[in-house]
């Protein structure tokens, strides 16, 4: 199964269209190399008959054909030319000195150099120059290239063999490299289609080899793990929208059911109706909230940002809820600089500034005093609401955040555990850091905003 997978994978495919263009590649610049060998073997073997050629033409012109004759015995017996050979013979053709036996019959021009095989050999084995002397003799010096030849036949041979071993070799490794590639793809399909037979449960195996397979199937695990968080919500916020639900939709149906079955009285049925709406209220509350949430996160609302002021923001919240902090016997009090710019959208960040002050009246204790703080520490925009209520114990912290979530101390109070979700949501929005730390008694809720753009670009 994986080695036909292994011979059908568009990777090996293209390995071997990859080792095609490699072995045209390295066979011309082998080819090259050879060619360059022999043309320079053969290029010194050629200068070095020209050079002892020209010796015994000048000992031609200086001592005539006597002289000549005598100077091919010495350089003979010298062994002046490695593996040399010599020939003058008359205007007949007949040998007259040298040490090769007749003149070859295939050397019928006046002037040249040529390749020859002697005695019907299969190769030519002597590279020889020849001409035609005044008084109408021929002289021939060459030397036997056998060894020279053979010496470019084997870096022929070799070069021939290393492209050969080159390309299986190569051809080796891209399968060896394409199946283990295919292999690993098999292992995380294999995952994948278990996954969407049994559930989320399952993560792609790693083989700790810190290869980028690995970090592949890491990053589908750590998908895969923020799609099973996500699922989780979901259901989550499924089973409390619909335990939410229940209450007010039961005392909405219970209340009806009543009236239906008493004669109309206005005063009550007014009571009736007044109570509906508030249920009602309450329910299109919830639905309008996850709403504004869904749309926070859906939409990119980050484009029509713009650089705001967050202590003329904060100041608007203030003085919407103060009078609600005066009905409960608290109040608020608000710290800061004249100005502390961040880039966001000024409606969202007064939605989130709202439902942290708004928590903190409800929640703040019989006092009610709540501190708003906004301020720029070491360049850093931030808004600090502190309480002095009940707080918010560290490990439940983390959890506020999510959609209707609420903490015992709080569930006798009105609200639906949309408020701080709301305010996560702007936060994620807006880059923003939220953190909640001990006031003793009480928490103190922080919003760390980026520096705007242009103090970026100062910096």
């Amino acid at each position: 199964m994986l080695l036909a997978e292994t011979l059908r994978s568009s990777t090996l495919k293209v390995a071997l269209l990859a080792i095609g263009v490699f072995g045209c590649v390295m066979f011309a610049l082998i080819g090259y190399v050879y060619y360059s060998t022999a043309s320079y073997v053969h290029g010194r073997s050629d200068r070095a008959i020209a050079a002892e050629q020209n010796v015994l033409k000048e000992a031609y012109e200086r001592l005539g054909r006597d002289g000549l004759l005598t100077t091919i015995s010495q350089r003979i017996a010298d062994g002046r030319l490695e593996s040399g050979v010599y020939l003058l013979v008359d205007a007949s053709l007949v040998p007259i000195g040298g040490n090769l036996k007749f003149w070859p019959p295939t050397l019928k021009d006046a002037k040249g150099s040529a390749s020859i095989a002697p005695d019907a050999a299969d190769r030519p084995l002597l590279r020889v120059a020849f001409e035609t002397l005044p008084d109408g003799s021929h002289l021939l010096v060459g030397r036997n290239i056998y060894d020279l030849d053979t010496f470019v036949d084997t870096i022929r041979r070799a070069l021939g063999a290393t492209i050969g071993f080159l390309i299986v070799l190569a051809g080796v490794a891209a399968f060896l490299i394409t199946r283990r590639t295919v292999g690993r793809i098999d292992a995380i399909n294999r995952t994948s289609r278990a996954i969407m037979l049994s559930g989320l449960g399952q993560r792609m195996p790693l083989r700790g080899t810190s290869d980028e397979w690995d970090r592949l199937a890491q990053n589908l695990n750590l998908m895969l793990s923020r799609i099973e968080e996500l699922m989780t919500e979901v259901k989550q916020v499924s089973d409390n929208v619909a335990h939410d639900l229940r209450t007010p939709l039961t005392r909405m149906h219970a209340r009806l059911e009543k009236a239906h079955e008493q004669p109309r009285d206005s005063t009550r049925d007014q009571t009736l109706i007044s109570d509906t709406m508030d249920d009602l209220s309450t329910v299109l509350g919830m639905f309008s909230s996850l709403l504004r949430i869904t749309q926070i996160e859906g939409n990119n609302r980050s484009a029509a940002f713009c650089t705001v002021n967050l202590v003329e923001i904060a100041g608007d919240v203030v003085e919407l809820f103060d009078a609600a902090a005066e009905e409960l016997g608290g109040r608020i009090k608000m710290h800061g600089q004249d100005r502390v710019f961040v880039t966001g959208d000024r409606d969202l960040l007064f939605d989130a500034i709202a439902n942290v002050l708004d928590n903190a009246i409800k929640f703040g204790g019989e006092a009610g005093r709540v501190t708003v703080d906004v301020i720029e520490r070491d360049g850093t925009p931030l808004v600090s609401i502190a309480d002095h209520g009940p707080g918010i114990p560290p490990e439940q912290r983390p959890h506020v955040l999510k959609r209707f979530y609420r903490l015992e101390h709080s569930r006798h109070a009105s609200g639906n555990g949309l408020g701080l979700s709301l305010v996560a949501a702007v936060a994620k929005l807006h880059d923003a850091r939220i953190e909640m730390l001990d006031n003793a008694p009480g928490l103190v809720f922080r919003l760390w905003f980026p520096r705007p753009a242009a103090e970026q670009s100062r910096s």
